[in-house]
C-alpha cells in the first residue's frame, strides 16, 4: 500500500497518534471534502432542493455498499446508524415464546439488553455458544446446540469491542444455513477492517457503521437483509417512506430493504459514507486487512516487553483492536497520560458494561484498547510504547 498517500489524505495525523479507530477513525479528505460540500450546497440551496441535485450522488451509496460486502443495491438500507439498523432488523423478527436465540460471550451489551427485553416480552430464551480454546465461538458446541428445533437465531459480532478473536463467521454461516436457522452478523468492527462478502458468510442480515474502519463520519449506519428474506419481516415501525398510504385504510410496504429506512436522514452523512466506501475500495479491503493485521501483532509484541503490561486479546486470528491491561495504572489513567504527551496518542477505554459476559469471564472489569488502522505506522506505535515506558508508577 501506499502508505504516505494514505497519510497525506488523513490531516489530522499530522498533529496527533490516532489508535481509536475502534471507535471512530480519523475520516480521508475525500469524506471531508463530500460531507462539507453538501453542507454548502445545503446553504446556498435549500435542504431539499440539495437532496434533489444530488439524488444520483445518494443512489451511488447504495451501490458502492452493496459491491463493499457483495450483495444487491436492494438488500442495503442506509440508517442512521448501525445500533438502529441493528434494532431494525433484530425487532421485525418474528420470534416467539420459547424461540432461542444463540449469541457468543463477546456480543455487545446493546445487542444482548433487546434478548433480555424480548426474553421478558415474548418468552425468547437466550444461549450463549461456549468457546474453544482459542477463546472464539466453538463451532463442535454451535453444532450441537442447533440440533435444538427452537434455535430460530444465531446473532453475534464479527469482532468484539474490547478486542478478542476474529468470529468464524463463514462456518457459523454454513451452520446456520444446514439447520434452517436466521444469521444476524453485527460488522461494526469489521467492515472496513477486513474483507466481508455476505455469499461467503451466508448471514441472512448484517449491520454495520459509518465511523469506524471505513473512517466515514458519526451518525450513519448501514443494513443489509438478504433479499428472499426481506419481503417476510415487517419493521417495528413505517412511514411514508418505508411505506405508501394506498387508502384510508390500506398501506403497502415497499418490497426493498429500504422498508427499514425512514424518510428524514442526514444527506451530508450518507454521501460520506458513500465516499468512505469507495476510498476503501480504491485502497484495496484486502491489503489494508494485511496491514493491519501486522500492526496490530507489531504492537502486541511491543506491550509484551513492557513490565506491568499484559496483551489481553485472544483468537485464532487476531484484528488490529489491540487491549491491554497495567498493573499499576487503571485504563483512564493511561488514556490520560498518553493524550497528555506532547504528540497526542488517542487511544480508548473498554469496560465490562460493553461486553459484560465476556469481561466477567476473564475478571476483566477494564482493558485499555489501542486500535490500529493502514495509516498508522510501526513509528507511531514505537511512540506509544516508549510513553507507556515513561508512565509513572505507584
Amino acid at each position: 500500500m501506499d502508505i504516505d498517500q494514505l497519510r497525506a489524505d488523513t490531516p489530522a495525523v499530522a498533529q496527533l497518534i490516532h489508535f481509536n479507530n475502534a471507535g471512530a477513525a480519523l475520516m480521508p479528505t475525500p469524506v471531508i471534502d463530500a460531507v462539507t460540500r453538501h453542507i454548502q450546497l445545503e446553504a446556498r440551496l435549500g435542504g431539499y432542493e440539495a437532496a434533489g441535485q444530488q439524488s444520483q450522488e445518494v443512489e451511488n451509496v447504495y451501490t458502492a455498499i452493496a459491491r463493499l460486502i457483495n450483495a444487491r443495491t436492494d438488500e442495503i438500507a442506509v440508517i442512521e446508524n448501525a445500533t438502529r439498523a441493528w434494532d431494525m432488523a433484530f425487532y421485525s423478527l418474528p420470534l416467539r415464546p420459547g424461540d432461542v436465540v444463540l449469541t457468543s460471550s463477546t456480543e455487545y451489551a446493546g445487542n444482548y439488553i433487546p434478548y433480555l427485553q424480548l426474553k421478558q416480552q415474548r418468552g425468547i430464551e437466550i444461549r450463549v455458544i461456549p468457546n474453544d480454546e482459542h477463546g472464539q465461538v466453538s463451532l463442535t458446541a454451535l453444532k450441537a446446540l442447533l440440533d435444538d428445533q427452537r434455535v430460530a437465531l444465531i446473532s453475534l459480532p464479527v469482532i468484539a469491542t474490547n478486542g478478542g478473536p476474529v468470529q468464524p463467521v463463514e462456518q457459523v454461516g454454513a451452520l446456520a444455513r444446514a439447520a434452517g436457522v436466521l444469521f444476524l452478523l453485527d460488522a461494526c468492527q469489521a467492515v472496513g477492517q477486513m474483507p466481508i462478502d455476505v455469499q461467503k458468510i451466508g448471514c441472512h442480515m448484517l449491520t454495520a457503521t459509518s465511523r469506524k474502519y471505513l473512517r466515514g463520519p458519526r451518525g450513519m449506519g448501514f443494513l443489509y437483509v438478504e433479499r428472499a428474506l426481506c419481503q417476510s419481516l415487517e419493521p417495528a415501525f413505517l412511514d411514508l417512506h418505508a411505506a405508501s398510504l394506498q387508502s384510508a385504510e390500506q398501506f403497502t410496504i415497499r418490497t426493498d430493504a429500504r422498508r427499514f429506512e425512514n424518510w428524514e436522514c442526514n444527506v451530508a452523512a450518507k454521501l460520506g459514507l458513500g465516499a468512505a466506501v469507495h476510498y476503501a475500495l480504491a485502497q484495496g479491503i484486502e491489503p489494508m486487512w494485511q496491514r493491519i493485521q501486522h500492526l496490530g501483532e507489531y504492537l502486541r509484541l511491543r506491550l509484551a516487553e513492557i513490565r506491568g503490561v499484559t496483551p489481553r486479546d485472544l483468537g485464532a486470528q487476531k484484528s488490529g483492536i489491540v487491549t491491554f491491561t497495567h498493573d499499576q495504572r487503571s485504563a483512564a489513567q493511561v488514556q490520560q497520560w498518553l493524550a497528555g504527551q506532547e504528540t497526542r496518542i488517542n487511544v480508548s477505554i473498554s469496560t465490562f458494561r460493553s461486553t459484560l459476559l465476556d469481561m466477567q469471564q476473564r475478571d476483566l472489569l477494564e482493558v485499555s484498547r489501542a486500535s490500529l488502522h493502514a495509516y498508522n505506522t510501526e513509528a507511531e506505535i514505537d511512540t506509544l510504547i516508549a510513553a507507556l515506558r515513561r508512565l509513572p508508577t505507584i
